[in-house]
């Protein structure tokens, strides 16, 4: 059986997405220009924090909660967003993401390449997350 890699989709979906570098992300986020998603899972955020400021969407629940068709649609998650960039650990599952937006219609969304890691090390402040 042959499949395609992982590494392949994450590729071509780079191809036709937006990827932001973490010193433009930077930028934009000091001058409010966008909002941040952080895509990680929950155990993720609760081991290493996350950006200041960020939404957090888990990946599994992205597509679902911004499409107003779906039964687990989020109002709130998505009222008064501006520019949409995604970010995961490493940039791998944003930009699969992105592109899933992208499919289902979404114009102004891209990801960071480098993903929380080279955020962090973009100087954003991290924050912790609670369990709750």
């Amino acid at each position: 059986m042959s499949i395609k890699s992982s590494q392949t989709l994450v590729e071509e979906a780079k191809k036709s997405i937006e990827t932001l570098n973490s010193d433009e992300v930077k930028q934009l986020v000091e001058k409010n220009q966008i909002t941040l998603i952080d895509i990680r899972d929950i155990r993720e955020l609760w081991k290493e924090g996350t950006i200041e400021n960020s939404k957090h969407i888990p990946r599994g629940m992205l597509e679902f909660w911004l499409d107003p068709e779906s039964s687990y649609y989020k109002t709130n998650k998505i009222k008064d967003m501006k520019k949409m960039v995604l970010f995961c650990a490493l940039g791998f599952r944003s930009a699969l993401a992105t592109k899933s937006l992208k499919d289902m219609g979404f114009k102004n969304v891209a990801h960071v390449d480098g993903g929380f890691d080279a955020l962090k090390n973009s100087g954003l402040s991290v924050i912790s997350k609670e369990k709750k």
